[in-house]
């Protein structure tokens, strides 16, 4: 299948939109386990950063809403010096759900993390690249 678009138009940025049951929480997970910072902050909507990367949240309507959502929510952060990140990581393992640092059949070296919200967090880095910068 061809792309009907073509070059009309160039992504520039994917930002996912999460729900968040309680925002203070929601952020403060993120700031202290992730490293993100905050760059728009409100009780009902907030955007987090890092690295020209944004995660935003939206306070959810209802517990239905994050009843539905809780499970069936996951995100996919590749980065750089994951063995570094994961360091810091696994300190808060008990108080997270954590899986912990491993290497997958397509190439990444992982960690998964359960963010407040039930929201899977993968965190990846290419294992070839982690190998050659061994």
């Amino acid at each position: 299948m061809t792309n009907v678009i073509g070059a009309a138009y160039t992504a520039k940025k994917i930002s996912p939109m999460l729900a968040a049951a309680d925002m203070e929480v929601t952020i403060a997970f993120y700031e202290e386990v992730l490293g993100f910072s905050v760059y728009l902050k409100s009780a009902e909507y907030s955007i987090l950063q890092r690295d020209g990367h944004t995660i935003h949240f939206m306070k959810a309507a209802s517990q239905h809403v994050m009843d539905c959502v809780r499970g069936h929510t996951e995100i996919y952060i590749e980065v750089s010096g994951i063995r570094e990140l994961w360091e810091h990581v696994k300190a808060f393992q008990g108080k997270y759900q954590i899986r912990e640092l491993f290497e997958r059949e397509y190439g990444m070296t992982e960690f998964h993390i359960h963010d407040p919200n039930g929201c899977l967090v993968f965190v990846g880095e290419s294992t070839a690249d982690l190998k050659r910068n061994s």
